[in-house]
């Protein structure tokens, strides 16, 4: 690890104005902020993340839960990812979003990663982590290692010639189907971003993978009250049962009317270059009759965008089926609060 020097921010502005000293966006940023620590100390450690300065941001005082009047809830950048699956309003109202965060890592680390830091997580491509291999997401214009090496885990939705690499993220997933909007504060003040345009594909500028500038800070996450009597389940399929990032998962919040699909929101993880919003699924489901031949379908007309290469071919039938078999977990989920009404 190379040597750096340590902040300890005691105000949100004083944090965004320390993280402004960094000239460039994204990777390469001399000033880093430090929350949890669980992917950036792994990247420091790995030589992929350089920072001449971490700014700790434990002072903040990010770690609030809240219920707004109108039912969303508002959640702090630096609530652990324990705290956040165990809230009582977490579990009940958008139970999704817990089935998600408890998916992922480890107790221990979960005890540590941060909301803001899940959301920022970086990609688990081998050559991303592997300074001696070429990836223009870690050194621009260097090349893609994956498209002709080691693939399986990698992307097939939103990809480029230039970087095939997956998010890794279980919350951001459960957060995508959630319509979940990123507070951020700034150099130039306060900004709400819609998660969808959080997030950026890849294109040919991968390094560039959210719409956070120097000095940007996450405050905190907001998520609209849910549907009324929708249910919602997170469904991830991996190689071992635990401690392992998904090769496909999927997020999904229906409202039932009668045996139709009313309302649906739908996101896949593992098989996106960022959590995946499925709007192709979710309008060839609304409306139709809820049956394992309909959510087939629908995930299915998703997965028309698909550009897989040999070694992930198998994620397009994969995500298929998960997302249908998430999609029947939560009717019977539907029907059952039906019936205990």
């Amino acid at each position: 690890m190379e040597r750096f020097s340590y902040h300890r921010a005691e105000g949100v502005d004083q944090a965004v104005a320390m993280q402004a000293r960094s000239n460039t966006a994204q990777q390469g940023a001399t000033v880093r902020f430090l929350a949890g620590g669980t992917t950036l100390v792994d990247l420091m450690k790995l030589n992929v993340e350089q920072p001449e300065t971490l700014v700790d941001l434990r002072a903040l005082g990010l770690e609030g839960i809240e219920v707004a009047t109108d039912g969303a809830l508002s959640i702090g950048a630096s609530v652990k990812n324990a705290a956040l699956a165990q809230n009582a309003d977490v579990k009940s109202r958008y139970t999704m979003l817990s089935q998600a965060l408890l998916s992922g890592a480890s107790p221990q680390l979960r005890n540590k990663a941060t909301t803001a830091g899940n959301l920022l997580q970086r990609t688990r491509c081998m050559y991303f982590r592997d300074t001696a291999m070429p990836c223009n997401k870690r050194v621009p214009g260097s090349g893609c290692a994956a498209r002709t090496g080691m693939h399986r885990h990698l992307a097939i939705l939103g990809t480029s010639e230039h970087c095939i690499a997956s998010n890794p993220s279980d919350m951001n997933v459960a957060l995508m189907a959630l319509d979940a909007v990123v507070h951020i504060q700034g150099t130039q003040g306060k900004r709400a971003v819609p998660i969808d345009a959080f997030f950026r594909l890849p294109g040919d500028t991968p390094h560039v993978e959210t719409v956070l500038v120097p000095g940007d800070l996450i405050t905190h996450v907001t998520l609209p009250s849910p549907a009324p009597d929708a249910v919602s389940v997170y469904l991830k399929l991996r190689d071992r049962a635990s401690y392992e990032f998904a090769l496909t998962s999927a997020a999904v919040e229906i409202v039932m009317d009668g045996d139709k699909v009313a309302h649906a929101r739908i996101a896949l993880g593992g098989v996106g270059a960022k959590p995946w919003r499925a709007k192709r699924a979710e309008q060839a489901l609304v409306g139709q009759l809820a049956s394992k031949a309909n959510f087939i379908a629908a995930a299915q007309a998703e997965m028309t965008q698909a550009q897989p290469l040999a070694q992930n071919r198998f994620k397009v039938e994969l995500a298929t089926r998960c997302l249908a078999r998430a999609l029947s977990q939560a009717q019977a989920s539907s029907l059952s609060a039906k019936d205990a009404s």
